[in-house]
């Protein structure tokens, strides 16, 4: 093992296999290894079933609940918004030729007590038990003004200022309610708490468009789901490392990190062999002395026998409980999937409550989003420090990813990853050159 590599990778996360995948593609000469057995880390789907009740300590599961191997449980269940940054990486990058996806059914919110759908379109907001008459009216409005806002054209902006109005003030300038303000914040935006309404509004917007935007490429929902669970996802991006050349080693425990005489990383040992590198990218479980505990998420992964009620009987759904309605700070996520995504047999539904924690009881505060839900039969309830690094990497050139949030979708951990790649090369990743790129590489 006694080789050089512009990059060496820790763990196999979706975040690092990503970036293992986009400098694999740029080039770079790429090792990644990865402590566990398998695949995709904290973000990994665990198969068969039996190694789920061993990893909670929870004995075997029931006969009733069928053949091990036809179950596929996310850790950390995510969707994809249908026209976000992760559709477009696995587009560009090519790995799509390794997955398919399946559309989630739909989208809903609680408010007051029950659970509503979230308006799809126009026709459907106008229809919408959500909103009253004249509201309807007013939200139309607020979407088309949101459909046309471009930031390149001032003409679309109706006055506003993208970086100093405030959400709140867009809201008040459509007379839209606190009701209507709270979903299209949480449910439309994702949102995690309200600190958004006093910030500049382009961020919110232009969530909301992407939210839109998502919406008109399948008409149900704005989310895709990839089938067989989210483990599918770090492996297609292994693969398309492994096509430029990089290495994969599993079952590999870190050892020792070498510096040289400027504090710059410049090797890993592993089972005694040293790899030489010029930095190294690693999920935080890695470099306890390099991050920051800012908080914890609490997961529930609930089997049930049916679907989620209130919401048409759908095989896949995401609900989100604004924090507003049940007296929270942050809000609670529940998602659903079933065997239309071959994630378990047919009859069993997988439902996942997610929050982020409050108090000292992290299980009670999952209770709105878990009442939701009907009887469970199986539930397993984890609870997940939140990490962040101490600092971009550039001194060290160790670069560690964020833990995963709360969140059902994948926009935060996007974020992370764009960021990330700018700082490990100081440019912009270019998807144009990947497409043609790859096919010359398969060609060969």
């Amino acid at each position: 093992m006694d080789e050089e590599y512009d990059v060496i990778v820790l763990g196999t996360g979706l975040k690092e296999c990503i970036l293992s995948g986009l400098l694999s593609v740029s080039k770079r000469k790429v090792l990644h290894m990865d402590k566990n057995k398998y695949y995709g880390g904290e973000s990994a789907s665990i198969t068969p079933l039996d190694l789920l009740y061993e990893k909670y300590g929870k004995g075997k599961p029931p006969e009733s609940f069928g053949r091990g191997r036809d179950w596929n449980v996310d850790l950390v269940p995510k969707l994809l918004m249908a026209n976000g940054e992760l559709v477009k990486m696995l587009i560009h990058s090519g790995v799509t030729r390794y997955l398919e996806f399946k559309s989630v059914e739909g989208s809903y919110v609680y408010k007051g007590g029950k659970v509503y759908k979230v308006p799809a379109d126009e026709k459907e907001a106008l229809t919408s038990s959500l909103m009253g008459l004249f509201e309807k009216r007013r939200f139309r409005k607020f979407l088309i003004f949101v459909n046309d806002f471009n930031l390149d054209d001032p003409k679309t902006f109706q006055g506003i200022d993208p970086d100093r109005t405030t959400m709140k003030e867009v809201y008040d300038k459509f007379g839209l309610d606190g009701n209507t303000a709270d979903f299209t914040g949480h449910a439309f935006a994702l949102q995690f708490d309200d600190s958004y309404m006093s910030k500049p509004c382009k961020d919110t917007l232009m969530r909301i468009k992407l939210y839109c935007e998502s919406l008109t490429r399948y008409g149900k929902s704005p989310y895709l789901y990839p089938l067989y669970g989210l483990g599918e996802l770090p492996q297609g991006f292994a693969r398309l490392s492994a096509i430029y050349g990089g290495t994969y080693m599993l079952d590999k425990p870190i050892e020792q990190l070498s510096y040289d005489e400027n504090g710059i990383v410049c090797g890993v040992t592993s089972e005694g062999e040293t790899a030489r590198t010029k930095c190294v990218i690693a999920d935080p479980t890695y470099f306890s002395d390099k991050v920051k505990k800012v908080g914890q998420v609490v997961r529930c992964i609930c089997v049930m026998s049916h679907p989620i009620p209130n919401t048409k009987d759908s095989v896949s759904c995401q609900l989100i409980i604004p924090q507003n309605q049940v007296g929270r700070k942050h809000d609670i996520y529940v998602c659903m999937v079933s065997s239309a995504h071959n994630v378990c047999p047919k009859g069993k539904y997988i439902a996942m409550v997610s929050t982020t924690v409050e108090t000292a009881n992290p299980e009670a505060e999952l209770k709105p989003g878990i009442d939701m839900l009907g009887p469970i039969e199986e539930k397993f309830v984890t609870v997940s420090d939140l990490f962040e690094p101490l600092d971009d990497g550039s001194k060290s050139k160790v670069f560690v990813t964020k833990s995963y949030d709360a969140s059902t979708h994948f926009q935060s951990a996007c974020d992370d990853i764009v960021d990330m790649y700018k700082r490990i090369t100081g440019e912009e990743f270019d998807f144009s050159k990947v497409q043609e790129d790859l096919e010359s590489v398969e060609n060969q």
